[in-house]
């Protein structure tokens, strides 16, 4: 029964991952060196990203209680 539904959590987790925009100038911005690549800078989610974010969150929590729960029982 946890098994199943770690796989449910954890294929919400990459649909909520893809459903997220992206928050620099991906692949050629790394290469480059653009601006967009500061990990640490302080970037606000409004609306729905902010919601999805949230969820994300809280998903990744589940995600990890689950694993831990299937490894003791």
């Amino acid at each position: 029964m946890l098994d199943v539904l770690l796989m449910i959590v954890s294929g919400a987790i990459i649909v909520l991952s893809l459903l997220q925009s992206g928050k620099s100038d991906g692949i050629s911005g790394a290469f480059t060196g653009g601006d967009g690549l500061n990990l640490f800078a302080n970037v606000k989610e409004r609306g729905p990203e902010k919601v999805i974010a949230r969820i994300t969150l809280v998903m990744g929590i589940i995600f990890f209680m689950l694993v831990i729960a299937i490894r003791i029982f």
